[in-house]
């Protein structure tokens, strides 16, 4: 069993930036896929970004490339989106995910945060 707990949401114009991040708690953090998920007001939940377990790799949906950072610290059981040049568009609730194994996937994720709001302006 894992659970998640998110924080780092807030209020910011566009072109800001915010780092969300997700603590884990149990003692296999490492062994886990973790992604992150946003939700904007009447639209499916979407797939952002996940990074295996070693950090090695990532991926990322292509709407963030280039502005978006998945990265975890597996010492402090912590994984962190780093969010550039944001836009009004990523508006929305965002949540960290973890799924057992090695492979990076965008769905099939065990464990769920409770979420995080980010909310960017015009």
């Amino acid at each position: 069993q894992v659970q998640l707990v998110e924080s780092g949401g807030g209020l910011v114009q566009a072109g800001g930036s915010l780092r969300l991040s997700c603590a884990a708690s149990g003692r296999t953090f490492s062994t886990y896929v973790m992604g992150w998920f946003r939700q904007a007001p009447g639209k499916e939940r979407e797939f952002v970004a996940a990074i295996s377990p070693t950090g090695s790799n990532t991926h990322y949906t292509d709407s963030v490339k280039g502005r978006f950072t998945i990265s975890r610290d597996n010492a402090k059981n912590t994984v962190y989106l780093h969010m550039n040049s944001l836009k009004p568009e990523d508006t929305a609730v965002y949540y960290c995910a973890a799924r057992p194994g090695y492979l990076i996937v965008v769905n099939g994720y065990n464990y769920w945060g409770q979420g995080t709001q980010v909310t960017v302006s015009s």
